[in-house]
């Protein structure tokens, strides 16, 4: 990623590509979630989904100029899910063509039409989540895993990307497991591997394929207890013929748990009052 200029507040600015940033950190009294954005491809896509998420009894705030210029859009709308999370509806990023600059050599990130990449969300209830994100925002379902017939994660497109979203059921939680990124060369991840064996980084999985998008990946631990998948060649989907699929497990090979991951935190997590 490439370092944006810090801002007065303290907050910190990584860039993926020619948007002006993908992830901002911002400074807090503990670790959270502060927002997920989502960039729509103009403003009357924006106030269409406005008004489907005001027709369900969610209630949307439109953004303020100052807003706006900080997430480098021309303007946004915003709503929280049934599990209290942030979600901003953007519309104009600021694009800087040519400008991009990773922090060490990288063949480059897998973005444009794709996005960032994708997140995988934690809550309590996954038909209360599905109804949600599928039934009102309308992100189609790619695949899900069934293990035991008791670990369930559902696996959602908005474009291309195989899932831009995934949601996994755990009772009395919500909050943030991991953040995937994704780079235009297996190379990157062997060398970002090498990097983390070097700096002593924790890694939360091994190398490994996964069964559903086929990326090849491992997963490393941050001091925020979420974790960051880093991968390669995970495939794209065409709506016109994709079908989704149900797999009893996570990988084809790899993705191994080193024993001292297990006393990390698997998550970023808030535990919430069960009813």
């Amino acid at each position: 990623m490439e370092l944006a200029p810090r801002r007065e507040d303290g907050t910190v600015l990584l860039r993926m590509d020619d948007a002006a940033w993908r992830l901002a950190l911002h400074p807090g009294e503990k670790d959270d979630v502060a927002y997920i954005g989502w960039n729509v491809p103009d403003e009357h896509t924006a106030r269409t989904m406005a008004k489907r998420l005001a027709d369900h009894g969610v209630e949307v705030t439109d953004g303020t100029p100052e807003l706006a210029g900080e997430r480098a859009v021309e303007n946004l709308l915003w709503f929280t899910d049934p599990f209290g999370l942030r979600h901003e509806l953007s519309w104009g990023r600021d694009h800087r063509p040519a400008t991009f600059r990773p922090g060490r050599p990288l063949s480059g990130f897998k973005t444009g039409e794709q996005g960032m990449g994708h997140i995988v969300l934690l809550v309590p209830d996954l038909a209360r989540a599905d109804a949600f994100f599928s039934g009102v925002l309308g992100f189609k379902l790619s695949d899900r895993i069934v293990i035991d017939g008791k670990l369930q994660i559902r696996f959602y497109h908005v474009n291309g990307r195989h899932h831009t979203l995934a949601i996994g059921e755990v009772p009395g939680v919500t909050g943030l497991q991991h953040l995937m990124l994704e780079v235009d060369s297996i190379d990157d991840v062997g060398n970002a591997l090498d990097l983390c064996e070097r700096d002593d980084v924790p890694l939360a999985l091994t190398l490994g394929r996964h069964v559903n998008d086929l990326m090849t990946s491992f997963y490393l631990h941050t001091p925020a207890a979420f974790q960051i998948e880093y991968g390669w060649g995970g495939i794209a989907v065409d709506d016109l013929t994709w079908e989704s699929r149900t797999f009893d497990r996570f990988s084809i090979w790899g993705h191994h748990q080193p024993e001292a991951s297990k006393a990390l935190p698997p998550a970023l997590i808030t535990r919430i009052e069960q009813a």
